[in-house]
């Protein structure tokens, strides 16, 4: 009882079809049921309408109350097909029963008792016995279903009454009648909830798809990795942005789907998709992407197929694209995050055994007579000095992305920092051939001196370590009009060395790269993360200075905009 009570609390009945879909007011299924229900009566209305003028033209008496009957009912199916609101299902016996069922029953009763046994007008009587099954509860449909039987025996005790001679048949038929329309009703009934039902659960599996796919949306359009969908033919249904960052070619404007063979650069990618659907298995193939700009870029292709259980859906094709470089720089990060971790405290621990290494070479230079000893004792200096300058690198690496946070710095005028700073390093290298070009007069940036020094000694080294010994062959340049930052203070080292390769340029910032054997491969890396805590930029070029025929490569510095652009 307690759990009846708790059901009817909300003031709410309940019904056999509130199992359907919890909180439902509406079914699209039982709507279009009523839509057909009020066409069928407006329908046998105008039928019963045109059979009383087919009747009277056949010789028979015209009966004005059934004329005026089928009048009646054609006027009031049009007006409630047209004004009756209905909210599936029918509850109970209210308004919308009496404006449709009830306004059948008794027009249908009225036409029995007024025509005698000229027509036979029960067969009419199941039309609302269905309506009321299909589109009402059981209670309706039942009480409805009765309502029609009473009907129709009441309409055999009245000819009993008129002539008692044939009553038995009479009643049986009305007993026939109505235990046959009970079992359609019940039936038309069960057939209506499980419409109902099945519409219910076809609506949750639509929204359910619809959330899943928007889902997929998201994740497929923020996965770094690129996608096609291919079918058999050829046809690319699907592609994300990441896929027309790595392809190229215009991808993101092409109309879906178009042929993945449209652009040459990507016939290898079709002959791929062909394959895997050959074979009907993973395939996976390293694969030079041509682009509209720049050299070719590496790509990792990998194809699945997508399972299919519909044989008159065959299986697609999903293509993943994964740009070597980034994979290759992504696992060299995480790889070197850890080194560099590891490598910051083992420096730490060299420390104190390479000062004292550097310390007892020192004095026991002092004591020794033989050059070839000194020169001994020279080598392990140097080396000493050599080992010293890597701890160095490290560490400071290490201390640099520990404070990412972005710093200031202090105000500094350009041209004469500069300028000092490369006329030490000269002194301290003794390297001829260096040429200072300052256009940035008056102008102040924010970074910290010290800073600044390691970036400009990183970079002069690195430009002294290629460069040709002529007059020139280096050049430290500050400018405001360089082009790509017009108005923004630049410094830029170049120097006349050889073309760096694609390969080498790719990873020129990263940490422990380097060319060379003899490098600890920190300081572009060391460069890059001063400039970053300082709000500026690095970037590297081939170009050729002005006046310069000769191309040669460019490592160039914009600084963040200061608040006081000139001095005063």
């Amino acid at each position: 009882m307690g759990s009846s009570s708790s059901l009817w609390a909300s003031g709410e009945p309940v019904t056999d079809w509130d199992v359907l879909e919890p909180g439902a007011r509406e079914s699209a299924a039982l709507l279009r049921l009523w839509r057909g229900f009020m066409g069928a009566r407006c329908f046998v209305a105008l039928v019963l309408v045109l059979l009383q003028g087919v009747s009277f033209a056949l010789g028979q008496t015209m009966q004005p109350v059934a004329v005026a009957l089928s009048a009646s009912y054609l006027a009031a199916t049009a007006l409630g097909a047209r004004y009756v609101h209905f909210e599936p299902p029918m509850r109970g016996f209210g308004a919308t029963w009496m404006l449709s069922t009830g306004i059948d029953l008794a027009v249908f009763a009225a036409l029995q008792v007024t025509q005698g046994g000229n027509i036979n007008y029960t067969p009419l009587f199941a039309l609302p016995v269905l309506m009321s099954a299909v589109l009402g509860t059981v209670m309706v449909s039942m009480g409805t279903t009765a309502g029609v039987t009473l009907l129709l025996l009441a309409d055999a005790a009245w000819h009993w009454a008129q002539q008692p001679g044939d009553s038995p048949a009479r009643f049986v038929q009305a007993a026939l009648t109505g235990t046959g329309l009970f079992v359609v009703a019940l039936l038309a009934h069960e057939l209506a909830r499980r419409l109902a039902r099945e519409e219910a659960v076809s609506q949750h599996n639509r929204s359910s798809a619809q959330m899943q796919a928007q889902v997929n949306d998201l994740v497929i359009e923020t996965l770094s990795e690129g996608v096609l969908v291919i079918d058999a033919e050829g046809l690319v249904h699907a592609a994300n942005p990441a896929a027309d960052a790595i392809l190229g070619q215009g991808l993101g404007q092409l109309r879906l789907p178009f042929p993945l063979h449209a652009q040459p650069a990507w016939h290898a990618l079709a002959a791929l998709a062909r394959q895997t659907y050959a074979r009907r298995e993973p395939q996976s193939e390293e694969i030079p992407v041509a682009q509209a700009r720049g050299a070719a870029r590496e790509v990792r292709v990998r194809t699945r197929l997508t399972p299919s259980s519909d044989r008159r859906m065959g299986s697609l094709c999903v293509m993943f694209l994964q740009d070597l470089r980034e994979l290759e720089a992504r696992i060299r990060t995480e790889k070197l995050a850890a080194m560099g971790r590891m490598s910051a405290a083992v420096a730490h621990e060299i420390r104190n055994p390479l000062a004292a290494i550097t310390q007892a070479s020192a004095l026991l230079n002092e004591d020794l007579t033989d050059p070839a000893h000194r020169q001994l004792t020279h080598m392990v200096q140097h080396n000493a000095q050599r080992l010293a300058r890597i701890v160095d690198d490290v560490l400071d690496v290490s201390r640099a992305r520990q404070q990412r946070v972005l710093s200031l710095g202090e105000q500094v005028v350009l041209d004469p920092t500069v300028q000092a700073l490369t006329e030490e390093w000269m002194r301290q290298t003794r390297r001829q051939g260096v040429t200072l070009a300052l256009d940035a007069p008056g102008v102040e940036v924010r970074f910290d001196v010290e800073h600044l020094r390691r970036l400009l000694v990183n970079l002069l080294d690195n430009a002294a370590r290629y460069a040709s010994l002529r007059e020139g062959a280096i050049q430290v340049v500050t400018t405001l009009q360089r082009a790509g930052s017009p108005g923004r203070p630049t410094l830029q080292v170049w120097s006349d060395g050889a073309p760096l390769e694609p390969a080498v340029q790719r990873h020129l910032f990263e940490p422990f790269f380097s060319s060379e054997s003899r490098s600890s491969g920190l300081g572009l890396f060391l460069c890059r993360e001063l400039c970053r805590r300082h709000g500026a930029t690095i970037g590297y070029e081939r170009r050729a200075l002005a006046g310069e025929a000769l191309e040669g490569n460019e490592f160039f510095v914009g600084f963040a905009a200061s608040e006081n652009r000139l001095t005063q």
